[in-house]
């Protein structure tokens, strides 16, 4: 297994990270992850831009400039014989010494990880998944901006923890309002009278780029769409309910907190936008 580190490709176990790198040491970094089709990388652009603003939002100017990403990335599946593959990039702030300046790490830690993409269980699109609400609330927008796909992810650790003790496959959080936000990775969508809703950007949410397609699909095909602040009651009064994400695409939820969502099995909106998404996905491959 090939991992670019920094400036080359190295084996799996030369891969090495110093154990004073920021990253490890306090979450200091960012990162992105992909999904290849083909040979394809799903949505290269947007995936690269929202490195860029991660980056640029604390201040971590991104080492390899931006023309630069596409052939590192497609080199990565390529030496690892990959055509479908998941893709991590991680940026940390790099090697320095203890302590909380930024100015202490004089060059960013890159790393590229090329593997076969995460496979769900097949069942599961079928009959869907099951969720609960979290005792977790998600991070404050005004203390750690969501616009920041950051390696500080203890929070959202906690919840997928919580989720799994309960039996569940993950755990939904509410902001501080009480308003519904997203699951630990993904993105979530309900139906409910007639309209394909989702949590709003404002409510505290990363703007997924699964998630910008599904908008996109909706709108061109005249599905009345609503982004909104939903109470945790609204959420249960939906038909229909599903979550997005790179790896996953699209993955129908059958219950929230030992409830039925509608029927209890995926809806014909969910059903129909995982066609969509699987027919029009050569649109949005680089």
């Amino acid at each position: 297994m090939w991992i670019y580190l920094n400036d080359r490709f190295v084996d799996r176990k030369a891969a090495v990270v110093s154990v004073f790198d920021h990253g490890f040491l306090y979450g200091d970094g960012v990162y992105e992850t992909l999904r290849a089709y083909g040979g394809r990388i799903f949505m290269l652009q947007q995936h690269l831009s929202r490195l860029q603003r991660s980056g640029h939002l604390i201040g971590l100017d991104l080492p390899i400039p931006e023309k630069d990403w596409p052939a590192l990335l497609n080199e990565a599946i390529g030496r690892n014989g990959l055509m479908d593959a998941y893709i991590r990039i991680t940026v940390s702030r790099g090697e320095g010494e203890i302590g909380l300046d930024p100015g202490l790490c004089k060059h960013p830690t890159v790393v590229i990880v090329a593997l076969p993409p995460q496979s769900y269980p097949p069942h599961l699109f079928r009959v869907g998944v099951k969720l609960i609400i979290s005792r977790v609330s998600r991070n404050l927008a005004a203390a750690l901006p969501p616009r920041i796909k950051s390696l500080n992810f203890l929070n959202n650790i906690l919840a997928k923890q919580e989720a799994l003790q309960s039996g569940a496959f993950d755990a939904l959080m509410l902001n501080v309002e009480g308003h519904v936000t997203e699951c630990t990775t993904s993105n979530l969508f309900f139906v409910r009278t007639g309209r394909l809703c989702t949590p709003s950007i404002a409510c505290g949410i990363l703007d997924g780029i699964t998630r910008e397609v599904v908008l996109l699909l909706a709108q061109e095909q005249g599905i009345p769409v609503e982004e909104g602040a939903y109470t945790v009651e609204a959420l249960r009064q939906a038909k229909e309910c599903f979550l997005t994400n790179t790896s996953m695409e699209i993955m129908p939820a059958c219950q929230v907190d030992h409830l039925p969502v509608g029927s209890g099995r995926p809806g014909p909106l969910t059903i129909r936008l995982q066609e969509l998404f699987r027919s029009n996905l050569a649109r949005f491959l680089g």
